[in-house]
């Protein structure tokens, strides 16, 4: 079986699940080189795992042993990081938000489309068992006519998400991108024109909770995300009210429905499945089949303009229309 070796950044709570899904669960993958920020963890790490450790990521690029990238760090480093992938001509692999910045992620799309390397996006809500069900149920059921998306759960204990400088920004652009990427995954529709709340319940420099609505173009549908980041308990609900009928679910806590009337009836949802694990499965494909990624580069970029345009909306207190779409396709 041909294997693809693989370089990974950042190595930390959530780059772990990385680690152990290319270990244990992605054999057409090969972990081969490893680089984070905490060194003393990273050669510790590289040597458990019987890889090679570099203390920069520049060297895990560089590294003629490094066949395709997968990076899992804060979003202020994926410019730099795809601009040098793209250069080394490398498959890549990388985690949301994609950038900071709608210019930023619009900047990587050309960088990695100029040199025609193999980009897929980890928005990894794309692979979660509730969300295949909903947007396989929804053709069904007629045109759309509402869509709310509310993703809750407790504080972070990682420092750099409260930092401007590391993370670019709140809730919003961390997760709120989530909700932006379905909602243009449900609809197939973009989104032009946003107005949006933020609040800080938690966090000293950045937002932990907001709520935005979203106009869809060439649809009258109200669309609303919602998240917060300051709370016990998670959820992650999706509810849709379409001409026939109605679909609710949730993909944190695992169940959905299909509603008409006072009746509902249980979706085909299936076993959840490890959402990282399919990403990289996808990533496999990609590389050794040129398979389509379920989720592009592109896909990617327009989740950071939405995000961009709420918290220039909630700033201004009026509607914000969002960045140009046709830069990052």
């Amino acid at each position: 079986m041909r294997r693809i070796a693989v370089g990974l950044i950042g190595a930390g709570k959530h780059g772990q699940r990385y680690v152990r899904h290319i270990a244990l669960d992605v054999p057409e993958l090969h972990l081969v080189a490893l680089s984070r920020r905490d060194v003393a963890a990273g050669r510790r790490q590289a040597a458990d795992l019987g890889c090679r450790f570099h203390g920069d990521w520049r060297d895990l690029v560089a590294d003629p042993a490094v066949e395709a990238v997968v990076t899992v760090v804060p979003p202020v480093l994926h410019p730099a990081i795809a601009a040098a992938v793209a250069a080394a001509e490398k498959g890549l692999m990388i985690e949301k938000p994609l950038a900071t910045t709608g210019a930023g992620a619009v900047e990587i799309v050309r960088l990695v489309r100029a040199r025609g390397i193999r980009v897929l996006m980890a928005h990894t809500l794309r692979w979660n068992s509730v969300v295949r069900a909903v947007r396989e149920a929804l053709p069904a059921l007629g045109p759309l006519r509402a869509l709310y998306l509310s993703q809750r759960f407790e504080p972070s204990p990682l420092a750099w998400l409260d930092d401007p400088g590391t993370a670019g920004g709140g809730i919003v652009l961390h997760t709120g991108v989530h909700g932006f990427d379905l909602v243009r995954c449900l609809t197939g529709r973009d989104v032009t024109r946003v107005w949006c709340r933020t609040a800080r319940a938690v966090t000293r420099r950045t937002e932990d909770t907001f709520l935005a609505t979203l106009e869809l173009d060439g649809s009258e549908a109200m669309v609303t995300v919602t998240g917060s980041r300051a709370s016990a308990g998670r959820t992650g609900l999706i509810e849709v009210a379409c001409e026939g009928g109605q679909l609710v679910g949730d993909h944190v806590q695992g169940f959905g429905w299909s509603v008409r009337g006072v009746e509902r009836t249980p979706l085909a949802i299936g076993e959840p499945v490890p959402t990282v694990r399919e990403a990289l499965r996808s990533f496999a494909r990609l590389i050794l089949d040129g398979e389509a990624p379920p989720v592009t580069v592109e896909d990617g970029a327009c989740a950071v303009l939405i995000a961009e345009a709420c918290l220039a909306a909630a700033a201004s207190g009026t509607a914000v229309g969002v960045g140009r779409w046709q830069a990052a396709r």
